[in-house]
């Protein structure tokens, strides 16, 4: 199993970027997906998340952080899972995964032991 992430790069604050990661491997249309950040020289952080629920409704977590300003998508018709972050800030700089669960969750999944695979991240840069 494999997620690529990609979408990263350098932007002002106030701009927009939309991150990708791709699954290969299997499939994680009703596992959890998430996103995590790590800024330098502190501990890796949780994001977003999106988890499967009956009747094929996805419900969507944020770290309050972001709330109002990231929103985490899924199509699982490409196995992906995008992060599309507005009105970004100087304190988003960081480098950012996405997670994949081998297993569903029944809850949100935030913490970093609820997730089994990991992208090789993608970095984010906001100038001020």
């Amino acid at each position: 199993v494999q997620l690529q992430a990609s979408g990263g790069g350098l932007v002002q604050a106030g701009g927009s970027l939309r991150l990708s990661c791709a699954a290969s491997g299997r499939t994680f249309s009703r596992d959890n997906m998430g996103w995590f950040r790590q800024a330098p020289g502190k501990e890796r952080e949780f994001v977003a998340a999106v988890r499967w629920s009956a009747g094929s409704v996805y419900y969507t977590y944020y770290a309050d952080s972001v709330k109002g300003r990231f929103v985490i998508s899924r199509d699982d018709a490409k196995n992906t899972v995008y992060l599309q972050m507005n009105s970004l800030k100087f304190d988003d700089t960081a480098v950012y995964y996405c997670a994949a669960r081998q297993t569903y969750l029944a809850r949100p999944g935030s913490l970093i032991s609820d997730y089994d695979y990991w992208g090789q991240g993608t970095q984010v840069t906001v100038s001020s």
